[in-house]
């Protein structure tokens, strides 16, 4: 079974090193490359100033966290839900260094990659298209994925939406969530699903003349006589 963790977090500031802390974590679990609503999301308490750059970016408030848990209250969960799952993660080391910085702080626990692999699809998209702007909203509209609603950076909507985009760059599927129970997507006619009924007439078998055998059985022939190789057919 292919159980993959799309994740991304928000965060006090910039850099770790300087003592920032995650304040929001959110995550969308596909098992084989669908969603199965399993998802985790948690704003936390980090115990400092939010920086003013970063509140413009995701208007989430020191206010707004006063009463949430710390990341030491729910690191089980967290790393439980984790646990042996491939990590989706747009410039995976921003979010995998605060993760192992909040990790550090506490007893117990290795690494984040102790317990999961990683995968960075900021790293994939410049792969594929080498030379373009890759971030997730320019993946958006390069995929044709629905972002407007993302007004601000939300770590659990930046998820749902990696994960889009994430399958489109991956399989051709961008749209994630089916709307009814005929399978049918909301992302536009392109991505619609038509399910065929049942009761359909059975589709008519055209098969080939003796003449157009005979000819097929000559051009294989032909290829044997031009390439020196047996048909396998």
């Amino acid at each position: 079974m292919s159980r993959q963790i799309v994740l991304d977090t928000e965060t006090t500031g910039l850099e770790p090193s300087q003592g920032h802390r995650i304040i929001e974590i959110g995550c969308v679990e596909l098992i084989e490359r669908r969603p199965t609503g399993n998802d985790f999301h948690q704003y936390l308490q980090p115990d400092r100033e939010i920086d003013a750059g970063a509140v413009e970016v995701h208007g989430i408030t020191n206010e707004f966290l006063a009463d949430k848990p710390r990341f030491e209250d729910v690191v089980q969960d967290f790393m439980d839900y984790v646990q042996d799952a491939e990590l989706i993660i747009h410039n995976a080391p921003f979010d995998v260094g605060f993760i192992n910085a909040e990790l550090k702080r506490l007893d117990g626990w290795d690494s984040l990659e102790s317990y999961c692999s990683v995968t960075d699809t900021l790293v994939m998209a410049r792969k594929k298209h080498p030379g373009q702007r890759n971030s997730l909203d320019a993946l958006c509209g390069r995929y044709d994925i629905d972002n407007s609603q993302r007004q601000k950076h939300g770590a659990l909507l930046d998820a749902e939406i990696l994960a889009e985009v994430y399958l489109a760059m991956t399989g051709g599927q961008s749209a994630l969530f089916l709307d009814d129970a005929d399978g049918e997507s909301g992302s536009g006619d392109a991505q619609q699903i038509r399910r065929l009924p049942a009761d359909r007439p059975a589709l008519k078998i055209v098969r080939a003349s003796r003449e157009e055998r005979e000819q097929h059985l000559q051009c294989l022939e032909n290829l044997e006589k031009s390439s020196g190789i047996k048909s396998q057919w």
